[in-house]
């Protein structure tokens, strides 16, 4: 890979993980979010949701001969 574009990859990275590092008013968020659990339910079953549809888009990828388990060469 040529040094510039290594160097660009590695600006875009850090600058991503700034952008997502960024943290609230932690009262700000916590009066926003209030004293139900209805986001911590919400985020747990996106959460839940998100991971089950990863592993079958895994699954079909794989059936589909598309990735190699990791180690088999």
């Amino acid at each position: 890979m040529p040094l510039g574009l290594t160097y660009y990859a590695r600006i875009c990275g850090w600058t991503l993980a700034r952008a997502h590092a960024r943290s609230g008013d932690p009262v700000a968020i916590a009066e926003y979010l209030g004293d139900s659990d209805a986001f911590d339910t919400s985020i747990t079953d996106f959460s839940q949701r998100y991971a089950d549809q990863n592993e079958r888009d895994y699954a079909g990828v794989r059936e589909r001969g598309q990735v190699r388990a990791a180690g088999s060469g």
